[in-house]
C-alpha cells in the first residue's frame, strides 16, 4: 500500500533528501493531534478515571510500547501514519498533568512557552549539527544504545523511589539524550540508513517530546515560585 506523500519534490534532489522532507512534514503533522490530546486531557483530565496510580502506570505503558510496536508493524504504510497521529494525541493527554501543574505557578504560562521555544532552539540546533558536523554516527548510535539502557535503569528506580533529586537528574539527562537522539536520527536519514519516515518522525516526536516535557520540569523545579 503507498504511502501517502505531503511533499512536492522534483526528481532531482536524493532519495535521501526526499525521505527528510517527508519526515518533517509527517513530524509538524504529528503535533497537531499532541496539542489536541494535551488541551482534552486538561479539561477532561481522563487519567484520573482510572484512579489508582499503577493502574495508571500500567496503561500509561501499555500505550505508549503497544502503538510504537503497531507503529512499526505498519511503517511502509498509510495505517502507520494514522496510528502515528493516535499514539501521538494520546502522548498530548499524558503531557497535560505537567501543563496543568504548571497553571499552579503564577508565571506558569510564561514557562510553558519558555520551554517550547528552547527545545525549538534545540531541534534547530541538532538538526544543523546533524547536517554539517563530521562524527561517526555508528559510534553515536551505539553510545545513545548504552544510554537508554542506562536511562530505563533511572527511570525504573524513579517509579519506585520517587526521589525529587532523581527525578531532576533524569529530566537533566532526557535533555542531553534527546538532544543527542534528534542528531543521530536526521544524520541517519541523511546517511541512507532509514527507509521510512513513519519510523523516522516517530523516533523524533519521541525525542521532542521528552525534550520538551523535561525542559518544562527542570524549569518549574527552578523557577522559584511554589504559590
Amino acid at each position: 500500500m503507498d504511502i501517502q506523500d505531503f511533499t512536492k519534490v522534483g526528481s532531482e534532489v536524493s532519495s535521501q533528501e526526499v525521505m527528510l522532507r517527508k519526515t518533517y512534514n509527517l513530524l509538524a503533522w504529528s503535533f497537531v493531534p499532541c496539542v489536541l490530546g494535551a488541551f482534552a486531557g486538561m479539561v477532561f483530565n481522563p487519567l484520573l478515571l482510572l484512579g489508582n496510580y499503577w493502574l495508571i502506570l500500567g496503561v500509561t505503558f501499555a500505550f505508549f510500547y503497544g502503538m510504537i510496536f503497531l507503529i512499526e508493524k505498519n511503517r511502509y504504510s498509510q495505517k502507520g501514519a494514522v496510528l502515528l497521529m493516535v499514539f501521538t494525541f494520546g502522548m498530548g493527554i499524558m503531557l497535560s498533568p505537567v501543563l496543568q501543574y504548571s497553571g499552579m505557578f503564577p508565571n506558569g504560562s510564561k514557562l510553558v512557552a519558555l520551554a517550547a521555544a528552547m527545545t525549538a532552539a534545540v531541534f534547530f540546533t541538532m538538526s544543523a549539527l546533524a547536517r554539517k558536523a563530521q562524527f561517526n554516527n555508528n559510534e553515536l548510535g551505539k553510545f545513545l544504545s548504552v544510554g537508554a539502557i542506562v536511562v530505563m535503569v533511572g527511570v525504573v528506580a524513579n517509579i519506585f523511589l520517587q526521589l525529587p533529586l532523581l527525578s531532576l537528574t533524569l529530566s537533566g539527562v532526557f535533555v542531553v539524550f534527546s538532544s543527542l537522539m534528534i542528531t543521530w536520527q536526521i544524520r541517519n536519514i541523511i546517511d541512507g540508513g532509514e527507509d521510512s519516515h513513519i519510523s523516522a518522525a516517530l523516533s523524533i516526536f519521541i525525542s521532542i517530546y521528552n525534550l520538551f516535557s523535561s525542559i518544562l520540569r527542570l524549569l518549574l523545579a527552578f523557577s522559584g515560585n511554589d504559590d
